[in-house]
């Protein structure tokens, strides 16, 4: 069993999705890793990660809309807004979605499906530099 692990960081323009597919398959394939697991792991707590249609960025759109209206912003009764209206719900989103993802490794490729793309999911309405960890795992 071989180990390896790497990490880099994305620039945000604010509340979005960023695709880091080919990112995270750059580490894959530098690994040697030809059958395992890839772990992928975002260090923030008003972010998170998600594997989504890539096809359409419609999909993307109404994603982003519906979480909008799952967590709205400026609601009154939220206490934790030290950084601003966004601050609370932002950590409500990535609560509800994931910090990690692990995605199988075969002949040593993310095994996605076909419309499947891996997503930092920002939550903050300002740009950020995000931090990701990635370990990979397997022979």
């Amino acid at each position: 069993m071989s180990a390896h692990a790497d990490q880099f960081s994305i620039p945000t323009r604010g509340k979005g999705t960023y695709e880091i597919t080919d990112r995270v398959q750059a580490i894959v394939r530098a690994s040697a890793i030809k059958t395992g697991t890839a772990t992928v792991f975002v260090q923030h707590t008003s972010c998170s990660l998600v594997i989504f249609e890539n096809a359409d960025p419609s999909a993307r759109t109404d994603l982003h809309a519906f979480f909008d209206h799952l967590v709205p912003e400026d609601t009154p009764y939220f206490v934790h807004t030290y950084e601003g209206a966004d601050d609370m719900p932002s950590h409500l989103r990535m609560a509800l979605t994931r910090t990690s993802e692990v995605i199988p490794v075969i002949n040593g490729r993310l095994a996605l499906g076909t419309w499947q793309g891996l997503f930092l999911f920002e939550h903050r309405k300002a740009p950020h530099a995000r931090s990701l960890v990635i370990s990979v795992v397997g022979e």
